[in-house]
């Protein structure tokens, strides 16, 4: 937490949820900012790793230290991960003891701290993100969240129920067969989902190429926990080029026990000819996967 408000890295969603919410706003508005910042994240992370690799595979013999070893001690706040919701003293430790997720992919060393010691400070390009700002009686509050490594635990729960390679599917496996993910209770007791029907593109509809359309699908409340907040999560992040394109987060009116709701997305298709086969999972207003035991929503276009 102490990292996180500091800037030095990207907290789960859940976290950042917390933080816009005790702003005054809507989480949902900033789904689609904290996934961008997620992207950015991953893609230095993979960078440094490759540097990392590299210079692990240049280290010369017999254990001999060069000066850029004799400069790696940093000072670093040490505190509890993202998803633990607490935090930690602040110590000075060597970075070579930190696991890797420990220290921000946007925190840069800056040389000016004496004796050899350096303290993290944000790239200019990774300091992108998430801010809210609420104004009261006289009182301004800003939440400022820098990029980070990953989603950590927001993305674990949602990992593809299947093991087939959506880049080898064509049009010919239109309906694709979805299996059920291992049993799980969902993450409310008492919540349960009814899917009712595809009211707009059923399985293998046949749409232009560089089109946008709108899906729907119709779920039924069949538990007995309100759905406030809930939304429909893509699983393919992030997007490429060659997919359809949807919001990454679908809101989902308030649906009390026993009633039904449309939830609707508007779908672009590519400019490439082939399956879509997209799919959702249901996440609490907290970012919580809903239902770790169903089959995510899909939708699958036949893009022509």
């Amino acid at each position: 937490m102490h990292e996180a408000t500091k800037g030095n890295r990207l907290p789960s969603w859940a976290t950042t949820a917390e933080f816009v919410k005790a702003c005054g706003a809507d989480p949902a508005a900033y789904r689609e900012r904290w996934e961008k910042a997620n992207q950015v994240v991953r893609a230095a992370g993979a960078g440094k790793r490759a540097a990392a690799a590299g210079a692990a595979a240049a280290r010369p013999p017999d254990g001999v230290q060069t000066p850029a070893e004799n400069r790696q001690t940093v000072d670093v706040a040490v505190g509890a991960r993202p998803s633990g919701g607490g935090g930690g003293p602040s110590a000075s430790v060597a970075s070579p003891s930190l696991p890797p997720d420990d220290i921000a992919d946007d925190a840069r060393p800056t040389p000016s701290a004496p004796s050899g010691r350096r303290r993290f400070r944000l790239s200019r390009p990774a300091a992108v993100a998430l801010a809210t700002t609420v104004v009261g009686v006289g009182t301004a509050v800003a939440v400022v969240v820098a990029v980070d490594r990953g989603s950590g635990a927001d993305g674990a729960d949602l990992k593809p129920s299947d093991n087939r390679s959506k880049a080898a599917l064509t049009p010919a496996d239109c309906p694709v067969q979805v299996r059920n993910p291992p049993p799980a209770p969902p993450t409310h007791e008492g919540d349960a989902a009814t899917f009712i029907a595809d009211i707009t593109l059923p399985d293998c509809t046949h749409v232009a190429a560089g089109k946008t359309v709108t899906k729907i699908w119709r779920l039924k409340n069949a538990g007995k926990v309100p759905w406030k907040g809930y939304s429909l999560r893509r699983l393919d992040l992030p997007q490429r080029a060659d997919q359809c394109q949807t919001i990454s987060e679908v809101p989902i009116d308030d649906t009390k026990p026993g009633e039904m709701v449309d939830i609707r997305t508007d779908i672009t298709t590519p400019r490439k000819p082939g399956l879509c086969y997209v799919r959702f999972k249901m996440v609490d207003a907290a970012g919580r996967v809903a239902f770790p035991g169903n089959r995510p929503v899909n939708f699958q276009i036949i893009v022509e």
